[in-house]
């Protein structure tokens, strides 16, 4: 089957019960923000939440918000106003999801990254332009 919109288009591939169990969402589990001034969003961030990074190094800072990650990432490429944040959605292997959802339509916008530990992510575009997370082992 053939999905798309104007100009964009990509077929449908048909997954597997074990497929689609690799892929599914288990739930939102972080949210970055881009930012070009760390320091002052940092404290902005804490003004505003009420709460101090529980992680906080001149690359990253993060806050615990109820068991969510609240992420802010001083790294400014490839932003521009409207698309500075990413949610990150939980799954059990951010290898599998990729290739499935790049066999999908989808296009790898950051590759399978180790961001700590056994944590590891990803930033796919789905074929309407609209990046989405994902991330193991946090």
């Amino acid at each position: 089957m053939v999905i798309g919109r104007g100009n964009t288009h990509f077929q449908k591939k048909v997954l597997t019960s074990v497929q689609i169990l690799k892929t599914v969402f288990k739930n939102l589990r972080t949210v970055i923000y881009k930012v070009a001034d760390l320091a002052t969003a940092k404290e902005w961030y804490i003004n505003i939440t009420g709460r101090h990074p529980y992680f906080d190094q001149p690359f990253y800072v993060g806050f615990d918000i109820n068991g969510c990650e609240l992420g802010l990432d001083p790294d400014m490429s490839g932003a521009v106003p409207g698309n500075q944040s990413v949610a990150y959605w939980a799954v059990d292997s951010v290898a599998d999801v990729l290739k499935i959802w790049s066999e999908n339509g989808a296009d790898i916008v950051q590759p399978r990254t180790n961001v700590g530990g056994d944590i590891h992510v990803a930033v796919v575009k789905d074929p309407f332009g609209n990046h989405i997370g994902i991330i193991e082992g946090a």
